[in-house]
């Protein structure tokens, strides 16, 4: 095909084969397209024709690609993000009167320690911008960047979509949280002997605590596992329970009232908070400004370079 052969092919029909190649179901491509089913499955009927292949085979409830399609989504994905990177290159952002809605996924810790401070000074600088959070976690951050659900991400990650990058925004260290009035820093056999709580987005009863208290022969009790950190405060006044979060969920728990934070009585390793985003807007004004806002504000001093 040469390029004057590119004009009867409609752009719409590559951005909903990648959405089914992500969805693997014609009704979450509608759904994440905001099109009716019957749109995507002509859509889906002009894509074989295009391509001269089935593309999707259904196995249960689920769509798989043919080995053509995943060559073609293997070609064309990098080519979309080019595509996406000329356009916005072209494109002006004013913060100051964009009504842009921008896509973040940020992990529990994040959300509640981070995002208060990075509100105030977007609704100084872009009054008219929206904002939708998702919740995230290293397990769920490269689908939702892969999918485009989220633009850009903060929290811990591990795996993540080939064109995606990645940026340390700060290094961390755990803090001790107690809401009891005794005087005096715990020691290491308090620390193991008091009950503790956990945040734990699976409900899982052991965290990197658990490891490193392992490491030295030792081990705690944890009585309680919670899904997120804004409850914590209330949950261990009046109790002697501990709980061990990052640093700055600390600062934002303690600065509530009834909890103090202190340094742990054992030795842990830093551990590093990311900011991800898709490589397809990575020179896009308005995303650009937003990692810029998310690094001044979320970021410590050292990921300012």
């Amino acid at each position: 095909m040469n390029r004057n052969d590119l004009r009867r092919v409609d752009l719409n029909l590559l951005i909903v084969f990648e959405t089914l190649m992500h969805e693997r179901s014609v009704t979450r491509a509608a759904e994440k397209l905001f099109l009716g089913q019957p749109a995507i499955s002509a859509a889906l009927s002009r894509l074989r024709s295009l391509f001269d292949d089935p593309l999707f085979v259904r196995t249960g409830r689920s769509m798989e690609p043919t080995a053509r399609a995943q060559e073609i989504f293997a070609l064309l994905t990098p080519a979309l993000d080019s595509i996406s990177t000329a356009v916005s290159r072209a494109a002006d952002f004013n913060p100051a009167t964009s009504n842009a809605v921008f896509r973040i996924g940020l992990s529990d810790d994040v959300e509640f320690g981070l995002l208060p401070p990075l509100i105030k000074r977007l609704r100084a600088e872009a009054p008219g911008v929206v904002l939708v959070i998702r919740r995230t976690n290293y397990l769920l951050m490269p689908g939702l960047l892969a999918s485009g659900e989220i633009s850009v991400g903060v929290s811990y990650t591990e795996e993540l979509p080939a064109n995606a990058k990645r940026k340390v925004l700060r290094r961390s260290r755990a803090k001790l949280l107690r809401a009891d009035s005794a005087l005096g820093a715990l020691s290491l056999d308090d620390y193991c002997s008091r009950p503790h709580a956990l945040v734990s987005f699976a409900g899982d009863l052991s965290g990197f605590i658990d490891a490193a208290l392992e490491k030295i022969g030792r081990k705690r009790r944890v009585v309680l596992a919670v899904p997120q950190f804004s409850g914590l405060g209330t949950l261990l006044s009046g109790t002697d329970i501990l709980a061990t979060v990052p640093d700055y969920t600390a600062a934002a728990l303690t600065a509530a009232g009834g909890l103090r934070a202190e340094e742990l009585p054992l030795e842990t390793q830093t551990f590093e908070l990311h900011m991800t985003w898709r490589g397809a807007q990575d020179n896009d004004p308005a995303e650009r400004w937003l990692r810029s806002r998310i690094q001044m504000f979320c970021g410590d001093p050292d990921s300012l370079d």
